[in-house]
């Protein structure tokens, strides 16, 4: 699979960390760690900018993490119109990195509250689409 079937909006077809769409189909939602220098990042990342390496592993995100931060978007961007409204969270997980995801409909507005623990899951859009959410 390429990176065409990611997201509701894709601009690339291509992209060297394309696996990550094929994780979420396999319901994982994967960082990458630098074998270099250990440090992790997400969305994954072919290349280390912190020592230049292209040495990369996967590894998944499993845990609950903390919400951070949110926000509720009223108007949205383009290819998101017709979801507005809806939640943006950051969350920060044990396994050093950082999300930032819509938080599911499952979740009401009124309960989203900072330090609530959300795990991030795949989201599958349509029979070969797939994002990533938040949920409890």
């Amino acid at each position: 699979m390429d990176f065409a079937n990611f997201g509701v909006v894709s601009f690339t077809k291509q992209a060297k960390v394309a696996p990550f769409v094929d994780y979420l189909d396999q319901g994982k939602v994967m960082a990458t760690e630098c074998k270099q220098c250990g440090k992790k990042y997400f969305p994954p990342r072919a290349d280390c900018p912190y020592c230049l390496s292209s040495e990369m592993e996967w590894v998944e995100i499993k845990s609950k993490g903390k919400l951070l931060t949110f926000t509720t978007v009223n108007y949205g961007p383009s290819g998101f119109e017709d979801v507005a409204p809806y939640s943006l969270g950051i969350v920060e997980f044990p396994e050093g990195v950082r999300v930032l995801a819509k938080i599911r409909k499952k979740v009401d507005v009124g309960d989203i509250k900072i330090g609530m623990e959300l795990r991030v899951v795949p989201v599958v859009l349509s029979e070969d689409r797939f994002a990533y959410g938040l949920e409890p």
